[in-house]
């Protein structure tokens, strides 16, 4: 059943919008993420989620306003979604005309984070990542660990994959997905770390999923799977030995718990516009770590991006 909308509204189920042959996808997002942010963005002071908790999980609203556009996004987070064969992830999204606030198009909000999230990561990544980097470890196998690996290799030539997830069949199946794509790609354990280029964590966890003495020097992790203070991905060996990145410094000291756990208080936090822009310091002979709990600006930038492509219903 198609969703309605109110005279003047176009609905647009963003999952059509991302596979069709003229809609945009990850390529289109990164870029989408990138100009926001070139075009002088300044993710700092950008308005802050609200996060309300219900009984199956919580309810975010996620407001923003970037250049003739404004949106919200309504979402529901509900951790046992999965068991029921639903998705972790719920919502819509409602894209505003700047000046008018006239509602102009509504998205799948679902489907808008599924492909927003890995953008962002690879806009750090293309960035933070040595130019030969070619072995991606994956931490994940949901729709976010798929969405990572298409948008990476959208912006480079990833040769290997090794995919880390507790499901042996669902990991086996990205596995085969990535051979598809002509990856040379297994399952692998934690100690995989040893050997990449790049690491990406895109789970649940609650727990750091590796040792982070193990990451090589050269190499560069993203950590995306949560937006709590009391939870994180990677250790705090991880931390004390990087580089730190994050989308913006005044949401990372509220909800990075990544780095809130490791104690990094005084450190210098590189946030994503200082990187896109080349203004952040890029170290050698230490990892790079870019953690991101997700911004509204982030979901308004594709919004914006899918409403210009001119998606329209099939």
């Amino acid at each position: 059943m198609k969703p309605t909308a109110r005279p003047g509204t176009a609905v647009v189920p963003l999952q059509y919008a991302v596979k069709g042959t003229g809609g945009v996808g990850p390529a289109g997002a990164v870029g989408a993420i990138e100009r926001v942010l070139l075009d002088g963005f300044d993710p700092e002071a950008a308005p802050a989620r609200s996060a309300v908790p219900v009984p199956a999980g919580e309810l975010l609203m996620m407001p923003a306003v970037a250049g003739p556009y404004a949106g919200v996004k309504i979402a529901g987070v509900a951790p046992d979604n999965p068991r029921h064969g639903l998705p972790r992830i719920t919502g819509s999204y409602l894209l505003l005309d700047g000046p008018t606030l006239q509602p102009i198009a509504l998205l799948d909000g679902a489907a808008l984070t599924a492909l927003r999230t890995p953008a962002v990561t690879v806009a750090a990544l293309r960035r933070l990542a040595v130019p030969e980097a070619a072995h991606l470890v994956l931490f994940g196998s949901g729709p976010q660990a798929y969405g990572h690996l298409d948008a990476l290799l959208a912006v480079r030539p990833l040769t290997r994959l090794t995919v880390v997830a507790r499901d042996a069949g669902r990991a086996g199946a990205l596995v085969a997905y990535g051979q598809r794509l002509g990856l040379a790609a297994a399952v692998g354990g934690p100690e995989a770390v040893a050997e990449a280029d790049l690491v990406v964590c895109c789970t649940t966890a609650r727990t750091p999923l590796f040792d982070g003495a193990l990451v090589p020097a050269h190499a560069a992790v993203a950590a995306v799977g949560s937006h709590e203070p009391d939870a994180r991905e990677v250790d705090a060996a991880l931390v004390e030995r990087a580089e730190l990145y994050v989308e913006a410094r005044s949401v990372a000291v509220r909800e990075a718990g990544d780095l809130l756990m490791a104690g990094v208080a005084g450190r210098q936090l590189w946030n994503l516009a200082e990187l896109v822009r080349g203004d952040a310091l890029l170290p050698t002979g230490r990892p790079r770590f870019f953690k991101s709990v997700g911004m509204a600006w982030e979901d308004l930038a594709v919004a914006a991006e899918v409403h210009r492509a001119g998606a329209a219903l099939p």
